[in-house]
């Protein structure tokens, strides 16, 4: 499965081919550099274990730079990828220029938080009417039985925090690549705010 780190720069708009406005997704994918290769003989299946976005040294402690030793300076984000779909060996620098004839991608990320939300936000209720003397607007009402067993069940929807959640967006089409900015166009919105990190992989389902 083909995949890089990227960071989500934000969204625009370009015209295609036939003039047709497409908005657009802006990932720049910085050098990823192969830090490891996780082998079935040695750790029970095939991984390649990629790291990008350069780490300053004053917040490396030692134990962590180690695993960079021989290979490259100290990257702030490592990502494990099962079954890579290319050969690599450690120290490789993989760049946008591999998506070249990928069509479609999956982009992998963690959604903006949200904060504490109640129960029509978080997961649509109705809530009740909004007349005078209601005295039931927005509530999400009883959430426990009164006979046995009287208590609430794991699962039940209610007011709790949401956002910051890992969110795969599939199907994605690639519009542009420049490999001089090291960019990459996808049509469409991508999970997470701008400058947050992505992991953009050739599509599952295409």
């Amino acid at each position: 499965m083909l995949g890089l780190i990227g960071k989500k720069l934000g969204m625009t708009q370009v015209f295609d081919a036939d003039g047709r406005l497409i908005p657009v997704t802006v990932i720049k994918i910085e050098d990823n550099v192969v830090i490891e290769n996780r082998t079935v003989e040695k750790n029970g299946y095939n991984a390649c274990v990629l790291g990008s976005i350069d780490k300053k040294k004053s917040q490396t402690t030692k134990p962590y730079a180690g695993q960079f030793k021989d290979v490259c300076d100290p990257k702030k984000t490592l990502v494990e990828i099962r079954d890579f779909g290319q050969e690599t060996a450690v120290g490789d620098v993989l760049g946008v220029d591999m998506f070249k004839d990928v069509l479609f991608v999956d982009v992998v990320g963690t959604s903006k938080g949200k904060g504490f939300q109640g129960g029509v936000k978080r997961h649509g209720f109705a809530g009740g009417r909004a007349t005078h003397g209601s005295k039931f607007h927005r509530g999400i009402g009883g959430t426990a039985m009164s006979a046995y067993p009287a208590r609430t069940f794991k699962g039940t929807r209610m007011p709790g925090r949401m956002g910051t959640d890992r969110v795969t967006v599939q199907n994605l089409r690639v519009v542009k690549i420049d490999e001089e900015l090291k960019v990459l166009l996808v049509k469409g919105a991508v999970p997470g705010p701008a400058q947050g990190v992505v992991i953009v992989r050739k599509a599952k389902k295409k």
